[in-house]
């Protein structure tokens, strides 16, 4: 497969603007398939809109190798080059002496080789001192190119250029950009817009902003990929008969394609609705709730009673539910904004969620999954982030044993009743052997 990883010398250098304005050039004339590394939901959605597939997670902490390489080559075997995100620094990880969670693990792992989006500020011939340091740390990955970003005028673009040929000969320098504060992707508290509340408009700047990068010499780098993946599915497969509902709108948007891919492959027919828009609950066997920004539409899913009063009767009928962050808040008595107003919600938890303005994570997590857990066994990896606190009642039931992570309270998590589990964890399907398992066995 060619492709290419777009990674930074560390977060903040415009690799996410940078990264989609070249998917939208590039799928304009070829199949390109997106991947982000690390825990990201936000980043993948601009990658799906730029191109018209969709993008997918790669995590070295949470997939084995096999799985990793497995997913890239799965969803690359009909494109025509397959394009990678970085996250934070080339070399960031789980742990401060190693490459697992790294981006440069993951390029090593897929043979792909790497171009490095430089914050050049300011900087010339040091401009060049970063970029041979980054080559030096790993001889093992291939940085084949570098974009140098927020480039001042001519002046400083003709300095760089003496930098890079004298001192940088064996990295092709892909483009400059000039600095220009107008073309990039808006912020919010938790990360970027989600898909569902920006235009197409918002991406169109992007590849205004890429002009500068030649397209060619980004393919040439890509057909110095190495290695075949396998193509066949990653999933179990089966036949349950099982229908699940899960929510997908503004407020309810955080899901990865793998877990969605998981249960379809289980013969699990999934069913979306839009409950922030007031839709009501559709019939199923299983519900399960993603994260995203459920305080930011407290009213209108409160009002929303078929839905909340539908989530409740499932539970008290023993249906499996999953509720991922914002899921789980949902699935509580109520939600407290940090003006204090109270909402009603699902009450399938006594306990209340309240916004806070401490930010909790990103962090991964590793958890052990309780006996009376009864969607999952064994040991569960997943991350946290999140804005909020849970405040359950004396007596309340936890499934996940925290042993690395924050959790709800006093390092346990998974607020567990009946058949339905809260957890502030997000799981990746293909962090298990199994993930969709104790779904169809709850039901069955």
């Amino acid at each position: 497969m060619k492709g290419f990883v777009i990674s930074g010398a560390g977060s903040g250098v415009g690799k996410t603007s940078i990264t989609t304005g070249i998917l939208s050039t590039l799928s304009k004339r070829y199949k390109v398939q997106a991947f982000k590394a690390g825990p990201d939901f936000i980043d993948p959605m601009y990658h799906t809109a730029a191109t018209g597939r969709p993008a997918r997670n790669l995590d070295s902490f949470m997939m084995s190798d096999d799985r990793l390489r497995n997913l890239v080559g799965y969803a690359s075997q009909d494109a025509d080059l397959c394009v990678v995100e970085g996250v934070r620094g080339l070399y960031e990880g789980f742990q401060g002496d190693g490459e697992i969670g790294s981006t440069a693990y993951v390029a090593k792992l897929l043979g792909l080789p790497v171009v490095l989006v430089l914050d050049a500020g300011s900087l010339t011939r040091s401009a060049a001192a970063i970029l041979n340091g980054f080559k030096a740390f790993d001889p093992e990955v291939k940085i084949a190119g570098v974009i140098l970003n927020k480039v001042s005028g001519p002046q400083h673009s003709d300095k760089l250029d003496v930098a890079m040929s004298t001192y940088c000969r064996d990295i092709q320098v892909v483009g400059k950009i000039r600095k220009d504060k107008d073309n990039v992707l808006g912020q919010r508290y938790l990360g970027l817009h989600t898909l569902h509340s920006f235009e197409k408009g918002e991406i169109e700047p992007l590849e205004r902003l890429v002009d500068p990068i030649d397209m060619d010499v980004l393919l040439g780098i890509a057909e110095t990929a190495s290695g075949d993946l396998p193509t066949e599915s990653p999933y179990v497969k089966r036949d349950s008969g099982i229908t699940a509902v899960v929510p997908m709108d503004d407020a309810y948007s955080f899901y990865y394609r793998e877990n969605i891919e998981c249960l379809e492959a289980s013969g699990i027919r999934v069913r979306t609705f839009r409950p922030t828009d007031g839709e009501p609950l559709p019939d199923a066997d299983m519900a399960y709730l993603g994260g995203g920004y459920p305080e930011l539409y407290t009213e209108r899913i409160s009002a929303n009673r078929d839905f909340l009063d539908g989530l409740r009767n499932m539970s008290l009928e023993n249906k499996p539910i999953l509720g991922e962050c914002g899921g789980l808040m949902t699935m509580c008595s109520t939600i407290r904004d940090k003006s204090g107003e109270e909402y009603p919600m699902a009450g399938i938890f006594d306990a209340r969620a309240d916004m806070v303005d401490k930010r909790h994570g990103p962090t991964y997590m590793l958890t052990e999954a309780m006996a009376n857990n009864p969607l999952f066994k064994g040991p569960v990896r997943g991350h946290e982030y999140h804005y909020s606190e849970v405040f359950p009642r004396d007596g309340s039931q936890f499934c996940f044993d925290v042993r690395r992570g924050l959790g709800i309270k006093d390092r346990m998590d998974g607020l567990t009743v009946r058949n339905s589990v809260g957890t502030y964890m997000h799981q990746h399907a293909l962090s298990a052997d199994d993930w969709a398992a104790g779904f169809v066995e709850a039901v069955h």
